[in-house]
Formats: C-alpha cells, structure tokens, sequence
C-alpha cells in the first residue's frame, strides 16, 4: 500500500472483554443478597464481549426481518422470516434464564439474577430482548387463569428455545407476545374495538385490528378485546391443538427508527380462536403487572444503553490520540466521560434496585411492593427519557467516526428512544406515578422511607429530601407540574440509592451536581474538585 494509506492513531475494536465487569453491577448483586449469581452474570459477560456475539448483533440489524404473507401457490402462510443470527441471539438469552425462568425459580434473589443477565446481554443486541421481556412479563397475567398457567407456565419457563409454527403444547419452549393497542388509541388501550364474542364451548372468537403486535412470530399473544362483559384480557395461539392455523393474520411490518432486528407488525383477528385470562371487564386489571413487568425491563434496557455508550466512549478516549495527548487524559474529555459514567450507574443502580423488590414482593414483603409500585413509575418516566441524550453524547465522544454505522453508535442512538415510548411515553409514565400516590399512598411512604434510609450519608442528599416533601406536599396544578416532580423524585431516589450502595466518588459527582444544582444543561458539565479520574476509570472496560 502506499505510504498514504498507513494506518495510524484508531481505535482497535473493543472486543474480548467481560462485559459484566461493570462495578455498579457487581455492587448491586453484593448489596441485595444475589452474589450467588456473579458465575451466570461472568458467563454471559464474557460471551456478550466475544467478536462473534458482536457479529451477531450485528448482522441481525444490517438484515432486517421480512414478512411473507403467502407461498408461491397463494396460501396464507403469514411467517416472518429472520437472519439465522437472530435466533442465535434468542437461543443463548432463553438458555440463561433471561425470559420466564425467574418465575419457576424459587431461590432468593432469582429476579435480580436475571436483571443482571439481562442488562449485559442486551448490550450485545437490544432488539431481540422485546419478545424475551414479554415472555418475562406475561406470566404474572397469565396467573389470572390457574389452567392456562398450568398448561403453559412449564413451558415459558423452559430454557429451550424451540422457533417455528407447531401447536404450542407440542414444542420444548415458548415464546410469548403482546397485541394490545390499536390505531385509535395507543396507550388508551380502554377505546379499543376489538371483539370477542363467546364460541359456545370454553373460548372466545376475536375480531379486530391491532395496530403494535410486538414479535409476531412468536407462539402466543396476550390481547386485550370488548368483550360482553367489557375489556377482557385473552391469549391468542397462532397454532390451534389440532394443529390448523389460527385466524391471524399478519398485514405488515413496521418500518421503525431503531430496533429493527425486531419484527412489529399490524395484525387482523378474523374470528380467531382466544381463551379468557382473568375476569370480563377486568382487562387493565389483568395486564397490569405484566405492564409493571416490561416497564421493568425498560428501566433495565436503558441502563444497558447507557453502560454500552460509556464503554465505548471511554474505550475511544483511552486510544486516541489528539493535540499531543490522548483524549483521556484531557480534562474537557474526563469531565463528559465522567458524567456519563455518573448517569449510567445511576440507573443501573435503581434498575437493580427495582428487580431486587420485585423478589421481595414475590416474596409477600408488602412495603416493596408498594416501593416498587412507585419508583418503578417514576424511574421509568426519568431513566428512559435520558437514554437519547446519554447516546448522543456517547456517540459525539467518537467524533466523526462515532457517526459511521460500522461504529455501532448510530444504532445505540436509533434504539436509545424506545424504551420512553414502549409501555407509555413520557406523560403516561409521569401520570401514573401520580395516579399510584393518590390510589396508594403506602406508596408514598414507602419510598420515603427508601430515601430516609440514605439521607444521613450526605448534605446535599438530606436537604433534596426535605425539599421533595414540601414539593410532594403542595397539591397545586398537580397535572402540569407532574414531569417536574416525577424527575425530582427519580434523581433523589438515584442519589440516595448511591451515597448508600455506590462508590464515593460517584455519589458526591451526582448529590453535586443533579441534587445541589452545581451542572449545567449538557454533559460534561460537572464541577472541579471532583475525583473524575477514578470515575472514569471505573468506567472503561478492561479489555
């Protein structure tokens, strides 16, 4: 080659690391009792920073899913064709528990486990985790009716990950969706048209459009329709027992901003067959838990976003080279990785903090229950909305080669989006964690409780308490100023989750500057006197 073409001063992939070697982790199992786990979590951290489970992220996304209606003959087939290395990365998250193997688990600790698990296995891909999270969250819905639990619980908990159209009593493993909106409602799920009407025997015939059906190709649908009684929520098979096709049928895929390794699709029920999960009219009520669920994971999918924008944009600055000095070592660069590092353990930290009370209410401990009921709410308004903003930065610290799709930022930045609008944007989440405090105040109390446990550790931490209850305590235009309380709240429970379990100079970066105010409006806008350097380093993989 010419001496033009010398290659000199880029940044050698980031590949043959431990992607679980994520300090805010490995803390979190240490303090909620769920050490036991740290070999599973190694495994598949070692395996998510191997070259080929890269590849297969990949080239998942670069050959997106395809929808084929028909056969060459003109039958309706309805199937949805995807690359060989999706199913890879469906085999390896069932086969390590990330879908329903919590719920036949009985060890303390089960749910965290897989919180864990499944933060670092969707730093490898994000959109496969969608069918696996709903496969998560369907079981507690699924409960409401003991003989469809009965029949299919053993097998949404199997770790065999068994893909195609067969009766699903007949297969090794299953994998759950969800059809629930439809194109005049969204997240008003309560102004669907959606029929069902009773077939005489034990089920139900559905008729309807749903606008999101989520991983259609997966072996049932838990959907919500109007039945006689009012909203009632059903599971749909694809395949009836006898083996003949339900009548479902697949319209199109959606063309989407990111998470396109995922197929979403419209989909029309035309008298298909639905067996009732729970009570008629009680729909909403049914889903709930199972909503709480993949809110859960959204929390969870966020804070693996952000871990995997750190790592990159620190594995960067500790190879570049610029104006005589590697980037890391310049302070302007320190100050933006810092903070980048401070928001990500902030929320893996509360993302781990939620999965720990999951197990705890599992468990019959009502005050993490009711814990849970609002941080989750809350934490799933502020961590998500932060995702977008976290990546772009990230991306930005890659200059331009972070703009070049072989980098992989731009498709951590197309998917950083989703999980604010998965499972209800913005203002839904920031009214829910109102509806929560008005309907349960134990609610409140609980995770006041939560931030009283920590207040002592810090100044700063102690005086954002005292603020929150004045704040929670005017009732004043409540609806208007819901975003402002929701994200006050997050960021006080985010700061006393870490001056009580998180690094010292991590929690006094954040009481510093998202608690006592001393920041400005973009990243790297911490104050002086922080010890970014140990921040920072606790953030670069060690590859």
């Amino acid at each position: 080659m010419p001496p033009t073409h010398e290659v000199t001063n880029q940044v050698p992939p980031l590949v043959g690391h431990d992607v679980s070697d994520d300090p805010a982790l490995l803390a979190a199992l240490a303090a909620h009792g769920a050490d036991r786990a740290v070999p599973e979590v190694r495994e598949l951290g070692l395996l998510a920073g191997t070259e080929q489970a890269q590849e297969w992220g990949r080239v998942a996304n670069a050959n997106p899913p395809v929808l084929h209606t028909h056969d060459r003959y003109g039958h309706r087939v309805d199937e949805v064709e995807f690359h060989p290395y999706w199913h890879e990365l469906m085999r390896v998250a069932v086969a390590h528990g990330l879908h329903a193997a919590p719920w036949r688990d009985d060890r303390p600790g089960a749910h965290l486990a897989r919180a864990a698990k499944f933060l670092v296995w969707s730093q490898v891909e994000a959109g496969h985790g969608c069918p696996i999270s709903m496969t998560y969250a369907a079981v507690p819905a699924l409960r409401h009716n003991a003989e469809l639990a009965g029949r299919f619980e053993p097998l949404l908990a199997a770790r065999e990950y068994d893909f195609g159209l067969r009766p699903p009593e007949s297969k090794q493993g299953l994998i759950f969706g969800m059809s629930m909106t439809e194109k005049q409602g969204g997240s008003d799920v309560r102004a669907n048209a959606t029929r069902a009407v009773p077939d005489g025997a034990d089920g139900y015939l559905l008729t309807g459009h749903k606008w999101f059906t989520s991983a259609p190709m997966s072996d049932a649908f838990l959907t919500l329709a109007q039945a006689p009684g009012g909203l009632t929520c059903f599971l749909v098979p694809r395949v009836l027992p006898d083996g003949s096709r339900n009548r479902l049928f697949l319209q199109r895929l959606k063309d989407k901003l990111g998470n396109r390794s995922n197929a979403s699709a419209e989909l029309e029920y035309e008298d298909a067959v639905a067996w009732r999960v729970g009570d008629e009219g009680a729909g909403v009520r049914t889903i709930i838990e199972m909503v709480n669920m993949t809110r859960l994971d959204c929390v969870l999918g966020t804070a693996a976003g952000m871990r995997l924008g750190v790592a990159q944009a620190s594995h960067h600055a500790a190879h570049r080279r610029a104006f005589g000095r590697y980037l890391v070592e310049q302070p302007l660069m320190r100050n933006v990785l810092a903070d980048l590092a401070v928001e990500s353990e902030a929320a893996t930290t509360v993302a781990l903090r939620l999965a720990a009370a999951t197990d705890r209410a599992a468990a019959g401990d009502e005050r993490e229950a009711a814990f849970r009921r609002l941080a989750l709410a809350v934490t799933k308004y502020w961590v998500c909305k932060r995702g977008p903003a976290h990546a772009a930065e990230a991306l930005e610290c890659l200059g331009g080669n972070g703009y070049i799709e072989e980098s992989g930022m731009p498709r951590l930045f197309r998917e950083s989006p989703l999980s604010s609008i998965w499972e209800g944007s913005g203002n839904v989440a920031a009214l829910d964690a109102l509806r929560a405090m008005a309907r349960q105040p134990d609610s409140v109390e609980a995770f006041l409780a939560e931030l009283d446990e920590s207040a002592g550790g810090d100044p700063r931490l102690a005086e954002a308490v005292h603020d929150l209850r004045t704040e929670l305590g005017d009732l004043a235009d409540l609806e208007t100023r819901a975003r402002r309380l929701v994200e006050r709240m997050a960021l006080v429970l985010q700061g006393a989750l870490l001056v009580r379990h998180g690094h010292p100079a991590v929690a006094d970066a954040f009481c510093a500057s998202r608690l006592a105010g001393d920041w400005g409006n973009a990243f790297g806008t911490l104050p002086t006197g922080l010890d970014v350097a140990a921040i920072v380093e606790r953030a670069r993989p060690k590859s």
